[in-house]
């Protein structure tokens, strides 16, 4: 119980991150976004875990699970954070959304060859629905229409980049795929005391990572340009990000990724209804986005959902419950 609490605040908080980032986002760069959201987690997860006693449990990884932990900080937050951020900037975090279920696509896929997890009917109708919902998110109409002219004084209306949006959306479900199951890998059965040095572990090495990039020429004097208002946008969207992986790790350190990843699809519903609060002129809404975010939220439920505890809900034939049990490979 003590892992879906913490789930479903997580969800909470990636929703508030995603509408806040996005803001950001009209005025300032990805590369901007990262150098504050990226280094503020180490400073927040140190005195969490100071203030709760854990600091010393840092030391107390084995050198395999500081392995996991560092390379899901790199593939999460810079990876995964890097290509989220570039397509919230080109369509909106609600078209992103549904996107990004794809995700759950990379972690099965791992689940089964790493973990010997299989395909079940569940898993499949899960896949076509997840793969289905972008498609209904894409308007050919919209990207077709012509943009107003600049004569008429009229600020135009937010234009979706869809084939940079969808490319970048499916990118960091990649990164975003792989990174529960390496946290998991390293804090399962080790209890809450280690998740917030785990988190810590992975920031630090997401930090160094991003510290590199910066030696690129020009990189650190582009993010030291940034505007005030982006900068403001970015803390706030660092404080939130920061706040729901560090439930994220917590509920991954009590409870299993079946469990946990289900319920953190949450945040693509209440991302939602964050966005029409604090972007109402800078996202798409409408009933087309509604649909392909409630169906790609529904396989991903599928994706998650074993079949003993559909049995459980619902007295099923035979024949349906041998349908519901086959399994591959």
């Amino acid at each position: 119980m003590l892992g879906v609490f913490f789930a479903l605040l997580s969800a909470a908080s990636f929703a508030l991150e995603s509408a806040t980032v996005r803001r950001g986002v009209l005025t300032g760069s990805v590369a901007q976004a990262l150098s504050i959201t990226i280094p503020l987690g180490v400073p927040i997860f140190f005195v969490a875990a100071a203030a709760f006693g854990y600091l010393g449990t840092v030391l107390a990884f084995p050198a395999e699970a500081v392995l996991w932990l560092s390379l899901a900080g790199v593939l999460h937050f810079v990876w995964g954070r890097y290509c989220n951020y570039r397509a919230s900037k080109a369509m909106g975090a609600n078209l992103v959304a549904p996107v990004q279920q794809c995700s759950l696509l990379v972690t099965l896929a791992l689940a089964i060859w790493v973990l010997g997890e299989h395909l079940t009917v569940l898993r499949v109708l899960g896949i076509a629905l997840v793969v289905l919902g972008p498609a209904l998110a894409y308007d050919r109409a919209e990207t077709e229409r012509p943009e107003p002219a600049a004569a008429t004084g009229r600020s135009a209306a937010f234009q979706p980049k869809y084939a940079e949006g969808y490319f970048f959306g499916l990118m960091s479900a990649t990164g975003y795929g792989v990174s529960p199951i390496l946290v998991r890998l390293a804090l399962e059965s080790r209890g809450l005391e280690f998740s917030l040095a785990g988190g810590l572990i992975s920031y630090l090495a997401a930090t160094a990572a991003f510290a590199l990039i910066l030696l690129i020429p020009g990189q650190l004097r582009h993010v030291r340009s940034i505007d005030p208002v982006a900068r403001k946008w970015f803390v706030v969207s660092g404080l939130f990000v920061c706040c729901a992986q560090m439930l994220r790790y917590m509920a991954l350190a009590v409870a299993p990724v079946s469990v946990v990843t289900p319920i953190q699809r949450l945040s693509v519903v209440f991302r939602f209804y964050v966005a029409r609060l604090i972007n109402p002129q800078h996202e798409v809404f409408g009933g087309r986005v509604i649909i392909a975010t409630v169906v790609s939220l529904v396989g991903a439920l599928a994706l998650s959902v074993s079949t003993e505890f559909v049995q459980s809900l619902v007295p099923l034939p035979a024949w349906a419950l041998s349908a519901l049990n086959w399994r591959w490979p």
